[in-house]
């Protein structure tokens, strides 16, 4: 995907930035309590399968940073903001 082209997209997806240097779009995600937190990064998983598509998630007591890129095009793809948009219905 043209890089230019992210911005734009980012517009719909609220919280979520174009890290260019892991060439991936990221949200980072809080909660109140640490279960709170593992039922998301849970229902992400089932989304994530479902999709086929697998993002990046680095999980502490109650906040979950997850990454999305999509490794055959090297980069962000349309794929990861159709995740994201899902992610962000949780």
């Amino acid at each position: 995907m043209d890089e230019k082209l992210i911005p734009s997209l980012l517009k719909k997806l609220p919280g979520w930035a174009f890290n260019p240097e892991k060439k991936c779009i990221e949200k980072e995600f809080t909660f109140n309590s640490y279960l709170k937190n593992i039922s998301f990064v849970n229902a992400v998983a089932w989304l994530a399968n479902q999709s086929n598509h697998h993002p990046d998630m680095e999980i502490s007591y109650n906040r979950c940073l997850i990454r999305l890129s999509t490794h055959d095009e090297g980069g962000v793809g349309q794929k990861d903001f159709d995740l994201a948009q899902k992610i962000n219905q949780l």
